[in-house]
């Protein structure tokens, strides 16, 4: 794909709506502070009937009696999605507020993120597991640092699809020229950023008024200038990250937990007809699987960090209880196995032999990329913890190596990271993990860094290629 999508492209992504059919798609809210993110999700739950009578009967109250719509009787849609009362007094969003609704042709996961710049953890989470990041700018504004630090995340976490919605379009007059000048700015930007570069994201710019629908669910005959779809109709369309990945990953599953009942089933399964005599040798491995797909009779590695892989077959695949002879991504099942190993939660089982590709060495050293979410710098010496996966290992960061400029978004040098900053860093291991490059494995590439002392995390952390052996042994663990 391009890193612009043009009006035809655009066009040309409503015939391929057979691939999202019946699909779930995730996807989360972006922009500055009063750019009306909450207004535009409220309006896409609203005019796609996805809220009760009863809610919207307690908004249309709320509303009024705070005089919002004057005798129009119009409703604040915001209070949709801004649940907490913090929320609802400053007309702000402060935490991820998720919310689920469905039309015709997909399901959808929807997550509310707040703009403010000290609330960039939140975009960090809500965006990580999205398949679309809708950013928002405002018409009267323009793209801000807060937007150009939105992209730059967006890049970072190689979000799928990334949509620019220029709202309060009706405030500029439905002005072309304003709205082709904001598009212009986001494509330079995206340009600059290389969202695109790999082939896997993609930008679209949609002029929008959440506050009167214009584009929002329906194309509006208030922008004859813009033929392309109508933000609804992107959504349903667009094919989820894991229909773009799944040719590109080979299978990973990160063991969770080792199921072995021993012939003990709770009561409730026992009553729904399970035999626990059928149990007594079961042993299974239950976990996600983050990457590729697996089927019965396919051979597998495990891999456990300072040991050889071991080689084996899945002989079962369970699944709520009942048996499936293929799963994917992000499917969680349990896997049974030929052979009886001392496998355990941590271990990865892999695919084996070329469908696996490069099964990756476990390494001490860790080059990442990192989204500082703390006010606690990180500084070279800290120690930390770092959970990759279903592991967690102590850390000792070695070195930051630079923080992204948002104004040229180059690495320029600095000795720490404050909160919100995204930069480089070395960490060593206490224990080797089986680390691979985010930018080709986007579940297994990524992990949490985490405060020893409080539990609470620090950063959002993406793997980065090993640059060679630098092996540097002035620090230990």
């Amino acid at each position: 794909m391009s890193t612009d999508i043009d009006t035809a492209r655009a066009a040309a992504l409503l015939d391929e709506a057979p691939l999202a059919h019946a699909s779930l798609f995730r996807f989360a809210t972006a922009g500055s502070v009063d750019d009306g993110k909450s207004t535009l999700v409220g309006r896409l739950l609203h005019d796609s009937k996805a809220i009760l009578a009863d809610q919207l009967d307690a908004v249309a109250r709320t509303s009024a009696d705070r005089g919002f719509g004057g005798s129009a009787g119009g409703i604040d849609l915001a209070l949709l999605t801004d649940g907490l009362r913090a929320e609802r007094e400053q007309g702000i969003t402060i935490d991820v507020a998720y919310r689920y609704f469905a039309t015709d042709r997909r399901s959808f996961i929807l997550a509310d993120c707040p703009g403010h710049v000290q609330y960039t953890k939140n975009t960090v989470t809500g965006a990580s597991t999205a398949d679309a990041v809708v950013v928002l700018i405002d018409a009267r504004k323009g793209v801000l640092e807060q937007t150009r630090r939105h992209l730059s995340v967006l890049q970072l976490l190689r979000v799928a699809h990334v949509i620019v919605a220029v709202n309060k379009i009706d405030l500029v007059d439905f002005s072309e020229d304003v709205f082709r000048e904001i598009e212009a700015d986001v494509q330079q930007v995206g340009r600059e950023l290389g969202l695109g570069s790999d082939g896997i994201s993609d930008l679209l710019v949609v002029p929008v008024s959440a506050l009167d629908g214009d584009n929002v669910v329906d194309r509006s005959d208030r922008t004859p200038w813009y033929d392309g779809p109508a933000l609804l109709e992107v959504l349903e369309t667009l094919p989820a990250a894991d229909e773009l990945e799944s040719y590109l990953e080979s299978f990973r599953f990160p063991v969770q937990l080792v199921v072995r009942p021993q012939g003990a089933l709770a009561p409730d399964a026992v009553a729904g007809g399970l035999d626990p005599e059928a149990y007594r040798d079961y042993r299974a491995y239950a976990g996600q699987i983050t990457e590729g797909s697996v089927k019965v009779g396919d051979p597998v590695s495990i891999l456990t960090p300072g040991q050889a892989p071991r080689s084996t077959t899945v002989t079962g695949i369970d699944f709520a209880g009942r048996e499936l002879a293929e799963a994917a991504a992000p499917q969680s099942v349990a896997l049974r196995l030929a052979d009886e190993f001392d496998v355990a939660r941590g271990d990865t089982i892999a695919a084996a032999g070329p469908a696996g590709g490069r099964i990756p060495e476990a390494s001490a050293d860790l080059y990442a990329a990192l989204c500082w979410l703390s006010p606690k710098p990180l500084r070279e010496g800290a120690k930390v913890l770092v959970k990759h996966g279903t592991r967690t290992v102590q850390a000792l960061v070695r070195n930051v190596t630079g923080k992204l400029d948002l104004a040229n978004f180059q690495l320029e040098p600095t000795s720490a990271l404050e909160l919100n900053d995204i930069g480089h860093a070395q960490l060593r291991l206490s224990a080797p993990l089986p680390l691979e490059n985010y930018l080709h494995h986007r579940r297994t590439g990524a992990f949490l860094v985490i405060d020893p002392l409080d539990g609470n995390t620090l950063a959002a952390g993406l793997v980065k290629d090993h640059p060679g052996d630098h092996e540097d042994e002035r620090y230990s663990i």
